[in-house]
C-alpha cells in the first residue's frame, strides 16, 4: 500500500530535507506547501495518508490548517513539525486532531518511526469511524423498520413477525431495501 504524504513548511530547505528522508524510505510525497492555505488545497486534491505541518507558517499557520484538514477529513493523519514545544502548542495541536508532534531539528531516526505510527493510527481511526457509521446506519434502519412494523401491525391486525415478513417480501419483490419500503409505509 502506497503511503502518500504532504509536507507543509515555509522553509524550502526543511521541505527538501524531509522529502529526501521520506522518499529514501519508500514514502511518496504527493505535494509540498509553504503555507496553511496551500496545504489544505493540496490535501483536498490528493487525500494523503499523512500531512506534515509546520506550526509557524505565513498566511495560515499549521494549527489552523490542521483543524480544517481534520474536520474535513482531508488526510488520514496529521503530524506537526515545529521548533516550538511549549505546553500551549501541544494542547492546541491535540485539539486540532493531530496524531503526533516532532520538534525541530528533524532527525531521520525520530521522523520515520513517528510517520509510520501516525499513518497506521490514522488508518485505524478511519476504519473505526467507518464501522461506527455503518453501525449507526444499521441502527437507523432498524428504528425505521420497527416503526413501519408497528404501523402494519395496527393497520392490518397482523403479528410482528408477519409485519416484518411483509416488509422483507416487498423489498425483495421490488428490489428495494427494507428501509426504503419502511419509509414508504410510514409516509402513507
Amino acid at each position: 500500500m502506497e503511503n502518500r504524504i504532504v509536507i507543509a513548511d515555509d522553509e524550502p530547505i526543511t521541505r527538501l530535507d524531509i522529502r529526501e528522508i521520506l522518499e529514501e524510505s519508500g514514502y511518496t510525497v504527493v505535494g509540498e506547501a509553504s503555507d496553511g492555505f496551500d496545504a489544505i488545497e493540496i490535501c483536498r486534491s490528493q487525500k494523503p495518508d499523512l500531512v506534515l505541518l509546520d506550526i509557524k507558517m505565513p498566511l495560515l499557520d499549521g494549527l489552523k490548517a490542521a483543524r480544517t484538514i481534520y474536520e474535513e477529513n482531508l488526510a488520514s493523519g496529521i503530524l506537526m513539525i515545529t521548533a516550538y514545544s511549549g505546553k500551549d502548542c501541544i494542547e492546541r495541536a491535540t485539539d486540532a486532531g493531530v496524531l503526533g508532534y516532532i520538534v525541530k531539528p528533524i532527525r531521520e531516526e525520530s521522523l520515520l518511526p513517528m510517520v509510520a505510527i501516525a499513518i497506521n493510527k490514522g488508518r485505524e481511526i478511519i476504519k473505526t469511524q467507518q464501522e461506527m457509521k455503518k453501525t449507526q446506519q444499521r441502527l437507523d434502519d432498524r428504528i425505521i423498520i420497527e416503526k413501519a412494523k408497528g404501523v402494519l401491525m395496527k393497520e392490518k391486525q397482523i403479528s410482528e413477525d408477519e409485519a416484518f415478513e411483509f416488509i422483507r417480501k416487498i423489498g425483495m419483490d421490488k428490489r428495494r431495501s427494507m428501509r426504503d419500503i419502511a419509509n414508504i409505509i410510514l409516509r402513507n
